[in-house]
């Protein structure tokens, strides 16, 4: 961001993108530590899993762009809780795919409505054409920064 007078934070998207997802992940985060006993990082494991099936660790910190720290500890809650179980791979026998259990299901089928519920509250000041034009740019804002080179 150049120093000029005329750059301020409130204007940087970068920062923008930020408090956004903050305050929104903290709406959700309060939502889902009150009904559920999760945390963030656990319901967006349980997200990926409910919607793609089993998965690896290296998968589930690919799709919900965690490190693999916060990953591994949303598993092992997950696990603890009864929620999702692991098995071995078949393919690598040094990693495991971790799903849901009949539980994990089932609470994930609980949440899914409360979570449309919030995303439709967020959106309800937006016409049905700014929010698919919202969800295009971020998703263009996300390709471009996973082939974002800063030194380049």
């Amino acid at each position: 961001m150049p120093d000029t007078p005329d750059t301020r934070l409130a204007d940087f998207l970068p920062y923008l993108l930020s408090v956004a997802s903050n305050a929104v992940s903290s709406r959700v985060a309060d939502a889902y530590a009150r009904q559920f006993g999760l945390r963030i990082p656990e319901w967006r494991v349980m997200a990926v899993l409910g919607d793609a099936g089993a998965r690896t660790q290296r998968d589930l910190t690919t799709q919900t762009l965690m490190d693999k720290v916060a990953v591994n500890r949303a598993c092992r809650a997950l696990e603890e809780a009864g929620l999702a179980s692991r098995t071995a791979n078949a393919r690598d026998g040094r990693s495991h795919h971790l799903e849901l259990t009949a539980a994990g299901r089932e609470m994930h089928g609980r949440i899914m409505p409360l979570a449309l519920e919030m995303e439709r509250q967020l959106f309800e000041g937006f016409s049905a054409e700014e929010r698919d034009t919202f969800r295009r740019l971020l998703g263009r804002v996300r390709e471009a920064a996973g082939d974002f080179d800063p030194e380049g």
